[in-house]
């Protein structure tokens, strides 16, 4: 079996001179092969250098478009395919979108592994330990502090017993955080398990540590991406102080980064993204890196239905995989560019037995969306 073409789709659903929304682009790809097989994968970046570094043509030994090393491959030796990206495009990958591109290609080849052995993606991974995962729903704050209660006390009603907030407003001003977690906290009361995500709007630890110490009260669970993934000693002054615990690391990529991240920040929950990280590949170095520093693992997740299953039949495959994000993303490309969506169910997400990821694409909704 040979790779014949990878193909590239741009997504998003405002104009292009509109703001973007998380959750309101994406970049896919699929990966064709002389058999028919075709192996669909993701990065939760920006897609159009996405696209460039998977399409760009050689420029040195350094600098290859991630396509052109590909064409003709076998697509089943996944790890060597990918140590050969790596390399070869040294001079504009090893971290940030270079890795983005190559986990989306590393998705898609584990899909077609998957679909050429004819079993799910967590068979491969070495089997699966449980039959459904623990979700948190995830959303984006209304500016309006007092309008959260309604948003919050809906998740409550589908089921969850676990929610988390960030992006939008949050993060700007220390009354509106405030006001907003307090809202949410009494819509849902205390029983219910609520972590914050600031996407390092915090920006330095002091500031963290006095609203950690605000907002104490609340008793939230965790508190994510206080300060830039960057800010080490920021990490590691927090989880000396604050009650809550600290987690971060979406933004990192490949196992070099997370084990210096491990190393120095003192977090007690590590968040790679399946699709930026490094892939499927990747991410298995990661985790056994979290077990050996005795951090959990929470995959980040709010994009599309393939980060979904992508990340459903890791920590399926995975022995203490049992908590992940669920996007609350009202986003066509969350709801139904999965024409086969994972749902959630009773507070879990079932754990899917199709081969490879076990997805099937609307192509209706990519023509509507394509950029």
């Amino acid at each position: 079996m040979q790779i014949t073409n990878i193909e590239v789709i741009c997504l998003r659903v405002p104009a292009p001179d509109q703001e973007c929304e998380w959750g309101e682009d994406a970049v896919i790809v699929k990966v064709h092969t002389d058999t028919g097989l075709i192996g669909i994968g993701e990065a939760d970046s920006s897609p159009e250098v996405v696209r460039a570094c998977i399409e760009t043509s050689q420029s040195n030994l350094y600098s290859y478009g991630l396509k052109s090393l590909l064409i003709g491959e076998n697509p089943l030796e996944i790890e060597r395919l990918w140590n050969k990206m790596y390399w070869a495009s040294n001079y504009f990958g090893r971290r940030g979108a270079g890795i983005h591109a190559i986990s989306a290609i590393d998705i898609a080849l584990w899909d077609i592994a998957g679909q050429f052995y004819d079993v799910p993606l967590h068979t491969l991974l070495g089997g699966k330990y449980r039959d459904r995962i623990k979700a948190y729903g995830t959303f984006i704050p209304a500016p309006r502090p007092e309008d959260n209660r309604a948003i919050a006390a809906g998740l409550v009603k589908q089921g969850f017993t676990s929610i988390k907030f960030g992006g939008g407003v949050f993060g700007d001003d220390p009354e509106t955080d405030y006001q907003i977690v307090k809202h949410v906290r009494e819509a849902v009361g205390e029983h219910i398990e609520v972590q914050i995500d600031l996407a390092s709007k915090w920006r330095t630890s002091g500031h963290a540590a006095f609203m950690a110490e605000k907002l104490e009260p609340f008793n939230l669970n965790w508190i994510e991406e206080p300060v830039l993934a960057d800010d080490l000693a920021g990490y590691s002054k927090l989880a000396g102080k604050v009650r809550a615990k600290i987690a971060g690391g979406e933004s990192l990529t490949t196992r070099y980064e997370f084990k210096h991240f491990l190393e120095h920040s003192r977090v007690d929950i590590v968040q790679p993204d399946i699709t930026r990280c490094g892939g499927i590949t990747e991410m298995k170095k990661i985790y056994d890196l979290a077990q050996m520093y005795g951090v959990q693992l929470v995959p980040h997740g709010f994009s599309t239905g393939i980060l979904l299953a992508a990340s459903v039949h890791f920590l399926a495959a995975s022995e203490h995989g049992t908590l992940m994000e669920y996007s609350q993303s009202q986003s066509p490309l969350f709801t139904d560019l999965v024409a086969n969506g994972l749902p959630f169910e009773n507070g879990y997400v079932p754990v899917p037995n199709k081969p490879g990821l076990g997805i099937e694409l609307n192509e209706d909704i990519i023509e509507r969306y394509r950029a």
